[in-house]
């Protein structure tokens, strides 16, 4: 085991984020937003290009840090990023606007996820990052695998949960979702899926 966490370790002292990144990592830390891993985040952006994603949707803006690694990898892409948080959703515009990416590439939904993804159509993303409220994650990846394309991909971050997922004496409700998440996944014929453990987890489903 020890030589695994040495192994992850460097995997994310291998990154180093833009200034822009950093400092809303900085600004994320300060408010304790949970953002993605540098490591997360650099896989975030190579899946976006992998992709070559042009629409782009996010459950859970925080500060801005997990946007800005997707529209890295994906520099032309639309963004819609949704958080009931307001204030964060104003941070996260500033770190945008200071990265240099235009105004009206950037479509931030102030509102729960729950009652905003009803509205928003189906089929018309190429990625869906899920990165909010662990407790409905089972009901966003549903949301998120509707509003994909054919092809394209949802990301659930967090999906290890801390490292709790894998520890059989865990056994709280955030836990128990993304274990029943991941049971259901690996039965799906509908996607491909990969589980990575970067950051706290990383589960990638690709639409079939």
């Amino acid at each position: 085991m020890a030589d695994k966490e040495s192994s992850w370790k460097f995997a994310e002292d291998f990154i180093v984020e833009r200034e822009h990144i950093a400092q809303a990592r900085q600004h994320s830390i300060e408010l304790g937003i949970d953002a993605v891993s540098p490591a997360m985040g650099a896989q975030l952006a190579v899946i976006a290009a992998a992709t070559a994603a042009t629409s782009i949707i996010e459950i859970g803006t925080g500060v801005g840090v997990s946007g800005l690694w997707l529209l890295t990898g994906a520099p032309e892409a639309t963004l819609t990023s949704i958080d009931f948080e307001l204030d964060y959703q104003q941070s996260a515009k500033k770190a945008f606007l200071e990265a240099g990416i235009p105004g009206n590439r950037v479509r931030l939904i102030a509102g729960r996820a729950i009652d905003v993804l009803p509205r928003m159509n189906e089929q018309s993303y190429d990625v869906v990052l899920v990165d909010a409220d662990p407790q409905s994650v089972i009901q966003y990846v549903e949301h998120g695998l509707r509003l994909v394309r054919t092809g394209g991909t949802v990301l659930v971050a967090h999906a290890l949960w801390r490292g709790r997922v894998a520890d059989p004496a865990q056994r709280d409700d955030t836990v128990t979702g993304f274990r029943s998440l991941l049971s259901e996944i690996a039965e799906s014929s509908a996607v491909i899926s990969a589980l990575s453990p970067v950051g706290d987890g990383l589960l990638q489903l690709t639409k079939l």
